[in-house]
């Protein structure tokens, strides 16, 4: 091998190292991929970039190791090359199998998705009917919630014009006491003047009755014993 060959074979083997790398990375991003399949295409495109790459580099070193002066460093570089190959179409049968992994875990995802709309969408009817329900349920209610109010308020009007007759009543009894009261208050008077007059009344006869039984006995004393 001439020695200024060394750098580029060196630098050949790094490169090819780090797209193989790379490769192995997104296969395993393609793997993992939850979907959409625009997303897997992204993945596949930049896979497809580095496999260009490294069959590139994987070229460009078999023909360093056909340049190679000596057969043995020749022979060497071409077992490294083919060994890179195998490890390329290795990648490659594990990039296919990702893809088909892939899609298939996407079109399950779609189908989940797509049973998951139709329960979706039965269970928003069941909602729906179980919401109807639940309206005229409701509506039932208050239409006997408003008769029970209608019940209340025609028994409340009743209450009040009840208590409004009473109060009216409490009133005429009260106006009878208030006449009864001032009745009662004058007879009081008329008792009291009469009572009052009785007795100037027996006075008056109790002093009639002195003066006649005076008059009396001094008429029979001049006749009895006129002397005296």
């Amino acid at each position: 091998m001439a020695a200024g060959a060394c750098v580029p074979v060196r630098v050949c083997h790094q490169e090819i190292v780090k797209f193989d790398l790379e490769i192995k990375a997104a296969v395993q991003d393609i793997r993992d991929c939850p979907g959409p399949l625009s997303a897997l295409t992204e993945l596949n495109a930049a896979v497809k970039e580095k496999f260009r790459h490294l069959r590139g580099r994987i070229l460009e070193l078999e023909q360093m190791a056909k340049e190679q002066d000596k057969e043995s460093e020749k022979q060497a570089l071409l077992r490294e090359v083919e060994n890179h190959m195998k490890q390329m179409l290795s990648n490659q049968a594990a990039w296919r199998k990702a893809n088909l992994a892939c899609k298939i875990a996407i079109d399950n995802s779609e189908k989940d998705q797509l049973l998951q709309g139709r329960d979706s969408l039965r269970q928003r009817k069941t909602t729906k009917e179980s919401l109807a329900e639940s309206a005229s349920n409701i509506t039932e209610s208050l239409m006997g919630i408003s008769r029970m109010m209608s019940q209340q308020v025609q028994q409340s009007e009743e209450t009040v014009q009840t208590l409004a007759n009473s109060s009216r009543t409490i009133l005429e009894a009260n106006e009878e006491f208030k006449s009864m009261s001032g009745t009662i208050q004058l007879g009081r008077k008329l008792i009291t003047k009469y009572n009052r007059r009785e007795l100037t009344d027996k006075m008056l006869i109790f002093l009639a009755l002195a003066l006649f039984l005076a008059t009396v006995l001094y008429i029979l004393k001049k006749r009895l014993f006129p002397f005296l």
